[in-house]
């Protein structure tokens, strides 16, 4: 077991990244400097969390052998969300705001308690808003000698380019349909059937193909959604499915609110007194901007589970019309949607691959709608008038 045993298909990555912090180690010995910036990239699911915290477990092992073991206490605290000298940097909202990048600051600045170096890791760096970009600028431009961070995006271009040149970049790619299988098999006990349809279905998204294997709501999700091609046989069933596709991602995001929202409130209730008595005991008051800063985080991110599950929906779409296109094309490619065959050649046979094409332009047209704050109900109806007339 090592550290690097949850990144699935990304050999090259875990070459250079075992290279980079065995270096970094003799560095330490030698007095030496390193990189004190990294961009980790690649597509959803590819893995750039699992591969940044790898790297961090790796930089912090602590033994003889080679960096990353996966069994030292340095290695497991890190892998266990538990090292005093790493912290994970995780947007739950639409954006990274400038508190959390002086924090960030802050943090790095700091010497190590037990650690080799200070790591901070932010996922989903290409949340930052320009200010708050220039803010986290300062600690790429002028790292403490003990300071390492990692930054997580899509690719390098969603960052501001003063950041990204100052970072060695670590390009992942998404897994093969076979690597993911294997480690569902493997890891979670899923078999080989399940494990291969997960694995395609999800393309490559380790994340989903395991949710996909391992839980039947996800999986009836996904044929809600997809059913959704079958429901645009008229302007008013159009819109009727685009609606149903919005509320279910709002119900998606309501019970992760649910699951969040209270324990976070309750906690915040706690720490600021709220119902306690006794002498020196204020009882709460004075804490309503506490709490509203509270719930606005809240509904933030509430915006944001709903796009991210919108999001899903809209990435199998796209690779339904994919599928048809692909069967009209007569390439031989594999489909992603094994269990949809049929009804994708129907399809295929009924129509033209350029009424194809100008659905998936519907579609991404729909999801840059969305990344542009369009009003979800409003892209979606859109898109499904758009699919029914392409």
């Amino acid at each position: 077991m090592t550290v690097w045993d949850d990144l699935v298909g990304q050999e090259h990555v875990v070459e250079q990244l075992q290279a980079a912090a065995d270096s970094a180690r003799a560095g330490l010995q030698a007095g030496s400097a390193m990189t004190h910036a990294w961009l980790f990239t690649g597509p959803p699911g590819s893995g750039r969390s699992i591969a940044a915290r790898a790297f961090a477990a790796a930089l912090q092992c602590t033994s003889s052998g080679p960096a990353g073991c996966g069994a030292c206490p340095g290695c497991t605290a890190v892998l266990h969300g538990a090292h005093p000298d790493v912290s994970r940097v995780v947007p739950d909202g639409l954006h990274l705001v400038i508190r959390d990048a002086r924090e960030i600051i802050a943090r790095s600045s700091r010497l190590p308690t037990t650690g080799h170096w200070q790591v901070t890791l932010i996922e989903d760096a290409d949340r930052m808003e320009e200010r708050t970009s220039n803010t986290v600028l300062k600690a790429v431009e002028e790292p403490p000698p003990h300071s390492v961070l990692l930054l997580c995006a899509p690719s390098a271009a969603d960052l501001l380019p003063t950041i990204r040149s100052r970072c060695r970049l670590v390009p992942l790619r998404t897994p093969p349909t076979e690597a993911v299988a294997e480690v569902l098999q493997r890891r979670d006990g899923v078999d080989q059937g399940m494990a291969v349809f997960a694995a395609r279905a999800s393309q490559g998204h380790v994340g989903r193909a395991r949710r996909l294997a391992t839980d039947e709501d996800a999986r009836r999700e996904r044929q809600d959604v997809l059913s959704m091609v079958r429901s645009l046989g008229s302007v008013g069933a159009a819109l009727v499915a685009a609606k149903d596709l919005v509320d279910a991602a709002g119900e998606q995001a309501g019970q992760v609110a649910q699951a969040l929202d209270a324990s976070e409130r309750e906690k915040l209730s706690q720490a600021l007194g709220v119902g306690a008595t006794g002498k020196g005991v204020t009882g709460g008051r004075g804490t309503a901007g506490a709490l509203k800063e509270l719930e606005k985080r809240q509904k933030s991110r509430g915006t944001r589970t709903q796009r991210d599950a919108l999001d899903r929906a809209l990435v199998d779409l796209t690779a339904f019309y994919r599928d048809v296109l692909t069967l009209q094309l007569g390439t031989g490619s594999q489909l992603v949607h094994t269990d949809l065959g049929e009804q994708a050649a129907s399809i295929a046979r009924a129509t033209t691959p350029e009424s194809t094409l100008r659905r998936i332009d519907a579609v991404l047209h729909c999801r840059t709608a969305l990344d542009s704050n369009v009003a979800p109900l409003l892209a979606v109806e859109a898109m499904a008038l758009g699919l029914r007339a392409g």
